[in-house]
């Protein structure tokens, strides 16, 4: 998922978006094939997964949506949508012990290095031939992300939102990670990466990626409060502050503070008469518009439509319009169920390292969550494959928590 649009820049003539459906298909048919055999990992039926066999069939149901103007839309979207969305279940299952959790989440941190010092290698040292081809080959291209003489940085994931959603979670993670540790030089160099995701977010030049830094600190008070979490979230808020407020002529920092500022935007603005705008097609339309409306696949497959010119802008606003308000009631419900286990978890669970793991799972569902409304945040890769790891490592924690009380761990077996 990291390589995929790094590989498609290069040029090569091999479906790499197809050979992720396979992976994904094969390790669910892995799932299908060795059943669940422990009466302690029930997760057919607890409640994300009831949550996502509703969201699943519902979007399966809009093949048959009368507003849907192209099946093929619907077809090009469930096929993204679907394979992800299982995925939950193959983690919830496969992911079986501690040394597993311990070795992807570093996994996770090493990719996201990668992807940080690739993004810094951009800002400092310029984009490479392969790349330049790409954001000149499409003047809208340009538009987007040439913005007031500086190029936004991505990395080599698919754009800067993925890119800078990516080093946002990862910083997330990388703070909670050191509750889990009790080595000083560790703790160290985890509180040192998330600075290096930060500083490697700001060069996206996504204003919504800056917003979830607060978010992500204030939420994480909440949950973990003590004074001495409370006295560094004082701290971090008033570095803030200053950065938000102080005068600047660099152009980094002059979009970071512009985040702050939403009524002096214009994208802001014309985003919200958007949304006016559509708000009446969305009361009208339960079911919306069908899968795949709006967007790339909107535009190829149902040209000219009023739907397919329609600049969603944002997940939540994507799902009103192409699944009607009962999908968008749907997918909240969706988003509150896997919250709401994460914090029941949280303060279930005893273990130290399992408890800080699962902190910065729930605190990377809420971020994405908030983080879905200005912008698209679960439908581009890795985000979209993260979102639903973190729901069942979140689950996964307070089974490990249980077991280790026990000492029966069934991966030992």
């Amino acid at each position: 998922a990291y390589s995929l649009f790094g590989i498609m820049r290069l040029g090569f003539d091999f479906p790499v978006g197809t050979l992720m459906d396979g992976i994904e298909v094969l390790l669910l048919i892995g799932l299908l094939i060795k059943p669940e055999k422990h009466s302690g990992w029930k997760m057919w039926k607890d409640p994300i997964s009831i949550a996502i066999w509703v969201w699943l069939g519902f979007n399966i149901l809009e093949l048959v949506n009368p507003a849907a103007i192209s099946a093929l839309a619907w077809l090009y979207t469930i096929r993204s949508v679907a394979f992800v969305m299982v995925m939950y279940f193959v983690f919830r299952y496969r992911i079986r012990s501690l040394d597993f959790v311990r070795l992807l989440l570093n996994c996770w941190l090493l990719l996201s290095v990668l992807a940080a010092l690739y993004a810094l290698k951009q800002e400092y040292w310029g984009f490479s031939a392969a790349e330049e081809e790409y954001l000149h080959a499409d003047p809208s291209t340009v538009d987007l992300l040439f913005i007031d003489g500086h190029w936004r940085k991505f990395s080599f994931l698919s754009d800067p939102v993925a890119f800078s959603y990516n080093m946002v979670i990862s910083a997330v993670l990388a703070v909670c990670m050191t509750g889990a540790t009790k080595k000083t030089g560790r703790k160290i160099l985890l509180f040192l990466l998330a600075c290096l995701f930060l500083y490697a977010m700001s060069f996206s030049g996504t204003r919504g990626a800056y917003v979830l830094i607060p978010v992500a600190l204030l939420f994480y008070t909440i949950l973990n409060f003590n004074k001495w979490v409370f006295a560094g979230s004082v701290i971090v808020g008033v570095g803030l502050a200053v950065l938000i407020f102080l005068p600047t002529s660099n152009p980094t920092l002059y979009r970071f503070q512009s985040a702050f500022k939403p009524s002096q935007d214009a994208s802001y603005i014309l985003r919200q008469l958007n949304q006016q705008k559509i708000k009446p097609f969305i009361m009208t339309h339960p079911l919306g518009g069908g899968l795949g409306a709006t967007g790339v696949w909107g535009q190829r497959f149902a040209p000219g439509s009023f739907l397919a010119d329609f600049p969603p802008d944002s997940g939540f606003v994507r799902v009103g319009v192409e699944q009607g308000w009962l999908g968008l009631f749907l997918f909240c419900t969706l988003l509150f169920v896997m919250l709401r286990a994460g914090i029941i978890n949280f303060f279930r669970i005893r273990n130290p390292e399992l408890k800080s793991y699962c902190l910065a799972m729930v605190l990377i569902i809420f971020v994405l969550s908030i983080g879905n409304y200005p912008q698209e945040a679960l439908v581009q890769f890795p985000t979209s494959i993260y979102f639903y790891l973190v729901a069942a490592l979140a689950c996964i924690t307070w089974q490990l928590d249980k077991e280790i009380k026990t000492g029966t761990n069934e991966s030992d077996k």
